[in-house]
């Protein structure tokens, strides 16, 4: 007999990478509770999402943070709780985890993180608070001892890579382009929908629980180095290349203010600081193509075929 499936609860749930939390959860057969602002019905695309997923089988809440009661009365019916807050909400989720405490039936609580380990990364003075506060987060989920699974996924395919880290730009290059330091550095990027996916293939997995797992895929782990070379190959062209030294960067980096600076600070994260792939996965990780080896995964190299027809 099938072991049951845990009850998913996603929170933020049309957000961008909500969205594929609440399909993830659906596609792998778990009831699934998408919680959703009264405000969202009179949103056109926002109604017409929360529509589809009821039609897919999930069940839509209305709550927000904003209404403790709300927000309990759904905690209350899940076994699992991801939230998909966007970054700027980090430390709203102080009241999900009074909830879940509250609540009392949680069994594992998927902090919005997605990015880089925040515990990790080293330029926590000059990210403006942003990595702190996921900290922080983790700090609190920690001290009331809530079962949990932190998700570093680094980068989505979305950010950066349209543009082949060119920060402005709307379309790949085709002439000429910037690299920023050697180009030997490696940062990781994952498709939003296989962040999702791998997601909630730690849900009822032991392996994960407690655990810190990393999306580090091998066909995206990846230097500008090597992301212009696949790129040149796509194109049949060679580019003019600028190097931009560390210094250069971080002039311009303090130069320009906060927050139009901030590409300008990720890629010195991932690219000069190698904040993505700097560290060994040590006992307290797992990385998830190693746990999940069936999960099929667009590459970087799949994802730049789909550039083609832009720039």
């Amino acid at each position: 007999m099938a072991e049951k499936k845990s009850r998913v609860l996603v929170i933020g749930a049309t957000g961008r990478i909500g969205r594929e939390m609440v399909k993830a959860s659906l596609d792998a057969g778990h009831p699934t509770l998408a919680l959703a602002r009264q405000s969202a019905y009179s949103d056109p695309l926002k109604s017409s999402l929360l529509r589809s997923f009821a039609e897919a089988g999930a069940v839509i809440i209305t709550g927000s943070l904003d209404d403790y009661p709300s927000l309990l009365a759904a905690v209350k019916l899940a076994d699992v709780v991801i939230s998909a807050l966007p970054s700027a909400q980090s430390l709203e989720q102080m009241m999900i985890i009074h909830a879940i405490r509250e609540a009392g039936c949680v069994k594992r609580f998927i902090p919005s993180e997605f990015g880089a380990d925040p515990d990790k990364v080293q330029i926590l003075n000059m990210d403006h608070g942003f990595y702190k506060k996921k900290a922080d987060i983790r700090r609190r989920i920690e001290i009331e001892g809530i079962p949990h699974t932190y998700i570093c996924c680094n980068f989505f395919m979305s950010y950066l890579i349209p543009s082949l880290v060119q920060p402005g730009a709307k379309v790949p290059p085709r002439d000429k382009l910037k690299i920023y330091g050697d180009g030997s550095v490696k940062a990781v990027f994952v498709l939003e929908a296989d962040v999702a996916t791998f997601t909630i293939s730690t849900i009822d997995d032991q392996r994960t629980l407690d655990k810190v797992m990393y999306i580090r895929p091998p066909g995206n782990v990846i230097s500008m180095n090597e992301l212009v070379e696949f790129w040149e190959t796509k194109i049949a062209k060679e580019l003019e290349k600028t190097y931009v030294s560390d210094e250069e960067l971080l002039k311009s980096i303090h130069d320009i203010p906060f927050p139009d600076n901030s590409d300008l600070i990720f890629i010195y994260s991932a690219f000069i600081k190698g904040d993505h792939t700097y560290f060994n996965i040590d006992k307290a990780g797992v990385e998830a193509s190693c746990l999940y080896p069936n999960v099929k995964y667009t590459t970087v190299k799949e994802y730049l075929d789909t550039l083609l027809q832009e720039g």
